[in-house]
């Protein structure tokens, strides 16, 4: 064989006629395949010129390094690959925040829903209770406390078996200005179908539509809702909320309602705010000054129940929620909804930017036949009195004439 076609010339030839970095590489790889089995290490086909057999092939063409951030194939580091790899596509900052708040407002509506539904399918709604007369200015509601005539403390020897309604209450929140929260008292006299008898007998004898119908005569407003609160219940819901703080500035050791004050404020559990809620015979305003307390009670349960204590605790919240709703009915258009506004409300107008007190009377020993001692309510002054309040031109503070006669004892002291 002629001495340009053995490959081991051909081979050097190569290497002589190629740039230092290709026989470098060339090297190795001649080397590699060298230390190989001869049955493994691939054979060389030589590249026969197109002109003449005994050309020598011509060098191979030298290599250039490829440019730093290349993404050509073949770098020998793992540093180098990644360098040379396709950058990674960035989601902006803004698209990540705004991706996180729909999230949690996603988050937030379904535990809404939950917490609607929950709440919705344990309301206790009675239908027919409302008069469907026409709108006024504001929203009202009635809210009513029923004290159940059992034998419990509380009651009385001249206590008709059954039901009362001995606290009514008209919260009445107006498009502007200050919330209110007005009682008015078990006693006042009504006639209804040509009956006089006490408001807090009328819902027993004719019904509660009836007795709605008898607060918006003497309101001359249109009641919206109605919540009656039944006050065995209030026990529970104090407990559960870890008991509210009430005052009293008198000493009472009162055997009709349990109730064993000693003056000033302190912490009552449920058993003790209930006979509190209750006393009147050792109070020497009454009814009056039972209405009084009534209002502060319930106005300390809202106050209670919508602190930081109760609704960062889940499961404080979920036992006061059960028995606030095992102890509440209201009419068959009151939604979860309603009773959020109904609570804010009430806040705001038992705040010190609200308006309490009672309505107006000309007589609180009035007498009639077959009725007994009576309130009789003034007219006039009432109807004035809740058209300041739903049109909200009325200024914060205390009303009625109970706050008049207070203020006038006051004075004269």
């Amino acid at each position: 064989m002629p001495a340009s076609f053995t490959p081991r010339r051909r081979s050097e030839a190569r290497r002589a006629s190629a740039s230092p970095r290709v026989a470098g590489r060339t090297s190795a790889s001649s080397s590699s395949a060298s230390s190989m089995p001869g049955s493994v290490a691939p054979a060389r086909t030589p590249r026969r010129s197109s002109g003449s057999t005994s050309a020598t092939p011509s060098a191979r063409p030298s290599l250039s390094r490829p440019a730093a951030g290349s993404s050509a194939v073949g770098v020998s580091t793992f540093g180098q690959g990644i360098q040379g790899a396709r950058p990674m596509r960035t989601v902006p900052v803004g698209r990540i925040i705004r991706m996180v708040i729909l999230v949690l407002v996603a988050a937030l509506l379904l535990t809404m829903f939950g917490t609607w539904h929950w709440v919705d399918s344990r309301l206790n709604k009675e239908d027919g209770w409302l008069t469907g007369s026409s709108n006024t200015t504001g929203e009202s509601w009635l809210i009513l406390g029923s004290d159940e005539r059992d034998g419990t403390a509380g009651g009385s020897a001249d206590d008709t078996p059954g039901f009362r309604t001995d606290t009514i209450l008209v919260l009445t929140k107006p498009s502007h200005g200050p919330s209110s929260l007005i009682s008015i008292p078990r006693d006042s006299l009504t006639q209804v179908d040509g009956l006089y008898m006490k408001i807090n007998a009328v819902a027993q004898i004719k019904g509660y539509k009836s007795l709605v119908g008898e607060v918006e005569q003497i309101t001359g407003q249109h009641i919206d809702h109605i919540a009656k609160i039944q006050f065995g219940g209030l026990k529970n819901v104090v407990d559960a909320i870890g008991g509210v703080n009430l005052c009293y500035d008198h000493t009472v050791n009162d055997p009709d309602s349990g109730l064993n004050w000693t003056s000033g404020c302190h912490m009552a559990d449920g058993g003790t705010a209930l006979a509190f809620s209750r006393m009147r015979y050792s109070d020497a305003n009454g009814d009056f000054g039972r209405a009084q307390r009534q209002r502060q009670v319930i106005a300390a349960i809202v106050k209670k129940a919508a602190s930081s204590e109760v609704i960062a605790n889940p499961a404080r919240l979920t036992k006061v929620a059960d028995a606030g709703l095992t102890a509440l009915t209201v009419d068959d258009t009151t939604s979860p909804f309603t009773l959020v506004q109904m609570a804010i409300a009430f806040k705001g107008a038992t705040g010190s930017g609200g308006v309490t007190g009672s309505v107006y009377w000309s007589n609180p020993d009035y007498r009639v036949s077959g009725v007994g001692s009576s309130v009789l309510l003034d007219d006039s002054r009432n109807l004035e009195l809740f058209s300041q309040l739903s049109s909200g031109k009325h200024k914060a503070g205390t009303v009625g004439t109970l706050a008049e006669s207070q203020t006038a004892s006051g004075s004269a002291a």
